[in-house]
């Protein structure tokens, strides 16, 4: 899951009061580093498309 650990999230979620368990910090590191891919991505086409 690259560089952050599960844990990290779960910790990091409940200083904000969040509660959740291992399988949940999971997903939400996957969707995180989609948003992320999804992000660079459009951000490359963008740059790109200002330099044609």
């Amino acid at each position: 899951m690259g560089n952050i650990q599960p844990e990290k999230v779960i910790n990091a979620l409940r200083k904000q009061g969040m509660e959740v368990n291992i399988e949940q910090a999971k997903t939400i590191i996957e969707f995180l580093q989609k948003l992320a891919a999804i992000f660079v991505s459009q951000y490359v086409k963008n740059i790109n498309r200002n330099n044609d």
